[in-house]
């Protein structure tokens, strides 16, 4: 489960049923197992209440968006969230191979670095564009064929991890915005993931940010390139003894923040406190 590689911890279509004013829901198409140009992207909202869950059955939340694997949810599971009226994020891991994964043969030897802490995971040369550019479409094409609203593309900031390989800033940039592209192409929107330290060349790629313990390591300021353009940056923290302290920090600058288990398994979820705008009551 490579989730934020970069500290080792744990690291987001049918038309929708329900509308939630002012939660930044919004129609999209069906869309087809290859193509997004009969979808309408889903622009998320400044404001986005949000909930994440890699393991176990997902939990509903009063959210306007939920965050789950892409290959162990099918799109029963994303028509079930959509009727609640929420958006629905696909988490796939783009910078690291996975071993338990079905396409994890299809990564050659010679791609495989050195372990990101995870077991049974291992980093990705992303300077191998030939190669991981068949397979992540393959990937992004699942998330639009079960009818994903957006991608939340995990590990992409293998540059400023030991990987085995010798990646540059300029070839994780090179990479990070053809994973945007990508999923830009099948009507998805794309969330970079982590890395604060170039967030201000990636924002205008991608529609929003998620970052883990932004708070923990002094880096939130780091995201404001997004909230100055009107998108959302959605922060997870994992240690108990900040919240609700962080919270605070979190709204004067207009990030969306919540404390979640390390284990992402919806052991618990306490979200700070949002705008009434921003709230999304479930679709009764």
């Amino acid at each position: 489960m490579g989730r934020g590689g970069v500290r080792g911890v744990v690291a987001l279509a049918a038309c929708l049923c329900a509308l939630v004013a002012g939660a930044g829901i919004a129609t999209a198409g069906a869309g087809s197992a290859t193509g997004g140009r009969d979808r309408v992207r889903w622009r998320p909202p400044a404001h986005l209440t949000w909930y994440w869950q890699l393991q176990g059955h997902v939990r509903i939340e009063n959210v306007a968006a939920s965050d789950i694997d892409g290959f162990d949810n099918g799109a029963a599971e994303v028509r079930r969230l959509h009727a609640l009226g929420q958006h629905v994020i696909c988490y796939v891991d783009v910078g690291s191979w996975e071993r338990w994964r079905p396409d994890a043969r299809r990564f050659p030897l010679a791609v495989r670095g050195k372990s990101n802490g995870w077991p049974g995971e291992r980093w990705l040369d992303v300077r191998r564009l030939s190669v991981l550019e068949p397979i992540m479409r393959a990937r992004f094409a699942m998330c639009a064929r079960k009818g994903f609203d957006a991608v939340e593309p995990d590990n992409m900031d293998g540059f400023e991890n030991p990987t085995g390989f010798h990646i540059t800033p300029a070839q994780q940039l090179t990479y990070d915005r053809w994973v945007a592209h990508a999923v830009h192409r099948l009507g998805m929107a794309v969330f970079e993931k982590n890395d604060p330290e170039q967030a201000a060349r990636l924002q205008p790629s991608f529609d929003g940010a998620l970052d883990e313990q932004c708070n923990q390591y002094h880096e939130c300021g780091s995201f404001r390139p997004y909230l100055r353009a009107g998108k959302p940056v959605l922060n997870a923290e994992y240690k108990r003894s900040l919240y609700p302290g962080f919270c605070s920090a979190d709204a004067r600058l207009g990030i969306s923040g919540a404390l979640y288990a390390l284990e992402l398994d919806g052991t618990r979820f306490d979200p700070c406190p949002v705008p009434p705008a921003a709230r999304a009551p479930l679709a009764r």
